[in-house]
């Protein structure tokens, strides 16, 4: 059956403003009836789901917020995320997405920078909030999203005892819509702003990247706190009228089921989730499952292996994107794949519109030649308004007009782009620079390895030694040696880690990312750790 192209699908439907209500209006008008979302044991049509959006904007506009306000939400992926988000466009306040397994201390940090005005919370959330947003002034109103409760009024029941409001008229494609805070990998996180244009932008590319089409059913399993979710996976099903189907959390045991349960033809997923379902048993998997496109990055070998030849989806798109600069790039859904390449430079879904532009800088500004390493500096439409409240670290991301990613890179002749590394990420080495990705790569390889982070301490010649921090699979006998011997038949004899330690478990950033930053910090690593250059 031929697919529609994705200049087809958008210009199926009438013209926009680039606003969230207008792209959300313009898709209800063709067929109010289609299904939009299915959550647990409800599904709700176009036409339900824009009248619930006039609604909840009214009740929240009679409690007071406004304009410009800041509302958060604090639970597990729901239909009452998508609802909130598009009710707060609708009168051009912003939503503030929280992580749900945050603490007090992690909580209070995003509630407090960005100043929030309510807090919709699950039950199992609001006694964090409510400690987390002590102190605010004024004091934020909360509802919960899940269930009645004497803690807090329920989301549905505050909607149906407000009445209509008369909504505002002035809604700009240039109001911001969203502050998502960035995982925090050097510190405290800092909260990106984008606007209403660049959620329906990001949405319009994403359905050029995954050829999303009106009748597919988009499975969301990432958490919706992350661009991931809202940008691509919620953004693409309204622009391409598809419907959503939302998953509280993911749980890789039950993931083909539910992929087969629901007809699922597209996910989006990340690393880890790519990686822990390549290895799951496979007594877990549904073969009559419909997934046509899984799309994320990065992708291992083994896993793009597992995912074509045994799990038979049509394609795996890998790309690369931040929450700063959603849809940056990606493998061409046509081909060629090249796993664990960025991909080249994104389109839009009409190729008419100019989308990414890309260079690759030294130190000094300076351009570098194909094949070369340096940092990769990006222009595109979906480029983040700033970050909320942080002019210095806004300007800092800025070279020329140019939004510095931070991310070391290569490009080859063929135009396809390969991440390195973290510019932070870097171990400077007997006087050669090394990428700790590219080690966390090697070691991960090794069948007894569940997870690795390879990381800098201190030498005493100066410069780093090399420390690879290492979870073993459940079960899995590993010695140093072991980690030493495989690393000294894949790697250069200078990239060979000196150090190497076993841990249960690593600490990691609400992105699943782990976060060196933490373990550079954890002064008992290097007092427990094997040192391969210790004479017996």
């Amino acid at each position: 059956m031929r697919h529609l192209t994705p200049l087809e699908v958008i210009s199926s439907y009438p013209p926009h403003r680039y606003t969230m209500p207008s792209l959300f209006e313009t898709r209800v008008r063709k067929d109010p009836n289609r299904p939009f979302i299915s959550f647990r044991d409800k599904t709700w049509t176009w036409g339900e789901f824009e009248e619930a959006i006039q609604q909840t904007a009214s009740m929240l506009l009679r409690h007071g917020i406004k304009k410009g306000d800041r509302v958060g939400i604090m639970a597990t992926n729901s239909d009452a995320h998508v609802l909130l988000f598009f009710s707060l466009a609708r009168i051009s306040a912003i939503m503030v997405p929280v992580n749900p397994e945050f603490g007090v201390a992690e909580a209070q940090y995003v509630l407090n920078h960005a100043g929030v005005s309510a807090l919709a919370c699950s039950t199992s959330t609001f006694d964090v909030a409510r400690q987390a947003s002590r102190g605010l002034e004024p004091a934020p109103w909360f509802m919960l999203v899940d269930q009645d409760s004497t803690k807090a009024p329920y989301l549905k029941d505050l909607v149906a005892k407000s009445g209509m409001a008369a909504l505002p008229e002035d809604v700009s494609a240039d109001d911001t819509c969203a502050i998502i805070y960035s995982s925090g990998t050097t510190g405290f996180p800092k909260g990106v702003m984008h606007s209403q244009r660049n959620f329906v932008l990001s949405g319009e590319r994403h359905v050029a990247r995954v050829r999303l089409q009106p009748d597919d059913r988009a499975l969301c399993i990432l958490p919706m706190f992350h661009i991931n979710a809202l940008f691509y996976s919620v953004a693409s099903a309204v622009t391409a009228g598809a419907c959503l189907i939302i998953c509280p959390r993911f749980s890789a045991s039950q993931f083909w089921r539910l992929a087969a349960d629901t007809g699922a033809t597209q996910v989006n997923v990340i690393s880890a989730v790519s990686t822990i379902l390549a290895r799951r048993p496979r007594s877990e998997f549904v073969p009559e499952h419909k997934l046509r496109v899984v799309n994320g990055a990065p992708f291992t070998r083994e896993a793009m292996d597992v995912f074509l030849k045994e799990f038979h989806v049509e394609r795996v798109i890998e790309g690369f994107g931040m929450t700063e600069i959603p849809g940056a790039f990606s493998n061409p859904y046509d081909g060629p794949h090249k796993v664990a390449s960025m991909g080249r430079p994104g389109v839009h879904a009409d190729p008419a519109l100019t989308w990414t532009q890309a260079r690759i800088i030294d130190d000094n500004g300076n351009d570098v030649p194909p094949g070369a390493t340096g940092e990769l500096i990006v222009r595109i439409p979906t480029l983040m308004q700033g970050y909320y409240r942080d002019p210095d670290q806004t300007a800092a991301a800025f070279h020329d007009g140019w939004f510095k990613t931070g991310d070391l890179v290569r490009q080859e002749q063929d135009g396809y782009f390969y991440f390195v590394a973290r510019k932070k990420d870097i171990i400077r080495r007997r006087g050669e620079n090394i990428a700790g990705a590219e080690l966390d790569r090697v070691i991960s390889e090794h069948p007894a390895v569940s997870e690795v982070a390879a990381i800098a301490v201190d030498s005493e010649l100066g410069e780093d030694e090399i420390m690879a921090v290492i979870v073993p699979k459940n079960g899995a006998t590993l010695t140093a040696a072991d980690i030493r011997d495989w690393c000294a038949g894949r790697l250069a004899a200078h990239k060979v880690p000196r150090f190497v330690v076993f841990t249960e478990n690593m600490p990691h950033t609400p992105t699943h990312k782990v976060a060196k930053f933490l373990l550079k910090k954890d002064t008992t690593l290097r007092a427990r750790a094997v040192d391969l250059l210790a004479k017996a």
